[in-house]
């Protein structure tokens, strides 16, 4: 299927901006701004929204302005509404199982601890079948710093940095990706940086606190 959705996860207000659990909704802003789709509060949705042309493809936009840990409560309503399947988003959101710099397309899974991923799956029936782009944030190192680690401070311009080049998509490759050329985007993205996975991170990855 096409993608016809896609959200960036976050928390709302300026207080969260540049925080690492901001990384999708950052990048859904930059994608907006990209190709010229202004997002507009509606209030039905839960979310500020835009809807539009990408490069050649109907696609609606959706930065939600519930916590995260409400994401659903934006993501299910737009998706019942327009009769999206869940295989036709796209979510972006933070990962901490990858260095800042890494950034992985996935299709599907369980919501491995990401309290913002869990709230969309449970708003959409429970169905998982949505394709994920997960932008690395890295780890604080002790599962009891992850909720200052996530939202309590601003990343470092270096960490920005890495991430926006890392989620700088290619219009040939973001073609592939709203086609459901998941294949192709995959090679394509997760090509990009040497990821850290969970397995080669030094401390081991406990989302508990997210």
């Amino acid at each position: 299927m096409t993608i016809r959705l896609i959200a960036g996860l976050g928390n709302p207000g300026t207080r969260y901006e540049r925080t690492r659990h901001n990384v999708g909704m950052a990048w859904l802003r930059r994608l907006a701004h990209r190709f010229r789709l202004p997002l507009s509060p509606e209030r039905k949705f839960r979310g500020s929204v835009a809807r539009g042309d990408i490069l050649g493809r109907d696609v609606w936009l959706l930065a939600p302005d519930t916590y995260m840990n409400l994401s659903g409560d934006a993501v299910g309503p737009l998706a019942h509404f327009y009769k999206l399947a869940p295989e036709e988003i796209l979510i972006a959101y933070d990962e901490v199982a990858f260095e800042p710099g890494a950034c992985r397309l996935r299709v599907g899974g369980g919501h491995n601890g990401h309290n913002g991923i869990r709230s969309v799956i449970a708003a959409l029936g429970n169905q998982a079948g949505f394709a994920r782009l997960r932008i690395g944030v890295g780890h604080p190192g002790n599962s009891a710093e992850m909720i200052a680690y996530l939202t309590g401070t601003r990343m470092t311009g270096e960490e920005q940095d890495r991430i926006e080049q890392a989620t700088d998509i290619d219009d040939d490759t973001l073609g592939r990706l709203l086609d459901g050329d998941f294949d192709a985007a995959m090679n394509a993205i997760n090509a990009r940086r040497r990821v850290t996975d969970a397995s080669e991170c030094p401390t081991p990855v406990d989302r508990r606190q997210r």
